[in-house]
């Protein structure tokens, strides 16, 4: 069967390389079928590549090429990649993509196109890297009433908060490193103010919870307010920060669903995921915590989960896989800082006197080199609003949510 890359990019030439490496293996799961790579679509030049007879410019040649009939798309962004892939499912192609910005924003959109056309969409590799996530959650865990996910969604974040824990290293220290190891892009806006996450959180919130959840309606937080400081005071409490996309379960008509630095107490399986590793918690009603670990970006582990997608859709060429979701609602995503309580961990100028005066019952925290005038402790549980209404006029130098995960 013959298909073709959109984007020959690290994962795409990944993409490439795994369906040669793999044949045999690949031959075997598709039931004797066997994938051969006809077009690779980029705009750059890659002289003396071995696949340069591949590569095309216009993507009429993928579009208009009958014997083409799963088409993976590792472009990134929402355009072209958007209007490619919709056009390829209302050809009857399916896609399988790793671009998780257009799974997000449009895939509600793409869905129905492939259900229109019979078409399959999967899009495995959109979160997680080659983690497998979106398969589990719609399939193994399809017995349970999900109540809730939380997960370390972005490898560079998780990367400089290990390096902040384990080294002691600054945040910028921290980032700079990751960007010398290629684990940050130059401009590392997506990954540390907490886009890519919250790009993730939108996917596994529309499949766990079967209504279509958009960017703008989770509230996200990066990292780049978090200090040393902070470390080494939750350190004193057994605990670590972790960036982690959240998703809670309110009421049918309501999830609760956001981005954020948290507090996570060792003895949590999140606890111990470290560098560029990423893990996704699920709490089923019957099944309890789950947790799935691995790579969470890289050449090859993505790569490994678009073919597997590919492999899906050579399997399923006579029949679509039912897969997807509904429309949401604006008010589908409730505001988090009104409904969903949790202890806080607060650093402020302040006296334990003031403190004791707006707070009944608080855990004070130390480290070493603590200034007088400075307190930090861990809240009873209360929603963000009731807090910062406690605090009235303590001056806040930082806030991190405590997780329950």
């Amino acid at each position: 069967m013959k298909v073709a890359v959109m984007g020959y990019g690290t994962v795409g030439s990944g993409v490439v390389e795994v369906i040669e490496s793999h044949r045999e293996m690949i031959r075997k799961r598709t039931a004797g079928g066997s994938l051969e790579v006809a077009h690779i679509l980029d705009l750059r030049d890659f002289p003396g590549d071995p696949h340069e007879a591949l590569f095309t410019k216009d993507f009429n040649d993928i579009l208009n090429d009958d014997e083409v009939k799963i088409v993976a798309e590792t472009m990134g962004g929402i355009n072209p990649a958007f209007d490619f892939t919709m056009k390829l499912l209302k050809a009857g192609k399916s896609v399988v993509t790793s671009n998780k910005e257009l799974v997000a924003q449009r895939g509600l959109e793409l869905l129905r196109a492939a259900e229109e056309s019979g078409a399959n969409y999967l899009f495995e590799a959109s979160v997680g890297g080659g983690i497998p996530i979106i398969r589990p959650l719609d399939q193994c865990l399809a017995a349970n009433n999900i109540e809730g996910v939380a997960g370390i969604l972005n490898g560079t974040t998780n990367f400089i908060l290990t390096m902040m824990i384990e080294k002691g290293m600054a945040f910028d220290e921290a980032l700079k490193l990751a960007q010398d190891k290629g684990y940050a892009e130059k401009d590392p806006t997506a990954d540390v103010e907490g886009h890519d996450a919250c790009r993730k959180v939108c996917i596994l919130a529309s499949l766990a919870f079967g209504k279509h959840v958009y960017p703008n309606q989770v509230l996200t937080e990066g990292i780049t307010n978090i200090t040393l400081e902070d470390v080494s005071y939750i350190n004193s409490v057994g605990g670590v920060i972790k960036l982690l996309g959240q998703i809670k379960y309110i009421d049918e008509n309501s999830i609760a669903a956001f981005v954020s630095p948290a507090v996570v107490y060792h003895g949590s399986q999140l606890a111990s995921v470290n560098d560029v590793f990423n893990a996704i918690l699920v709490r089923g009603d019957a099944v309890g915590d789950v947790c799935f670990y691995g790579p969470g970006a890289g050449k090859l582990p993505t790569a490994s989960a678009v073919v597997a997608d590919i492999i899906d859709c050579a399997k399923h060429t006579a029949r679509r896989k039912i897969f997807g979701w509904s429309d949401g609602a604006e008010d589908y995503v409730v505001d988090y800082r009104s409904t969903v309580k949790m202890p806080f961990y607060v650093r402020a100028k302040a006296s334990c006197a003031d403190v004791n005066s707006a707070f009944a019952d608080v855990k004070y925290l130390s480290r070493k080199g603590q200034p007088s005038d400075e307190v930090a402790f861990i809240t009873d549980v209360m929603t963000e609003n009731e807090l910062k209404e406690k605090l009235g006029g303590i001056d806040v130098i930082n806030i991190i949510k405590v997780t329950n995960y």
